[in-house]
């Protein structure tokens, strides 16, 4: 992990096209201001993680349902 000190108004760059501003800080929570391209998906990590674990669930339900499908044609051939 990389560990960078900035402060208030200063930035970071990922890659070309991402910046990394903060905005301001307060206490113990700092603000975050980000530039990005509009195909770039930007999620708090309990989202993305939320996100990812719905999206498995989902496949889940899928694929059992795809094989009991195959499962009732194979009973009826």
């Amino acid at each position: 992990m990389l560990v960078l000190t900035r402060k208030p108004n200063e930035s970071i760059i990922i890659g070309n096209d991402i910046e990394i501003t903060v905005l301001a800080i307060e206490g113990e929570q700092i603000k975050l201001g980000i530039h990005a391209p509009k195909n770039v998906d930007i999620h708090r990590k309990e989202v993305y993680l939320s996100i990812q674990e719905e999206n498995n669930e989902a496949s889940k339900i899928e694929t059992n349902i795809l094989e009991n499908l195959n499962a009732f044609f194979k009973k009826k051939s």
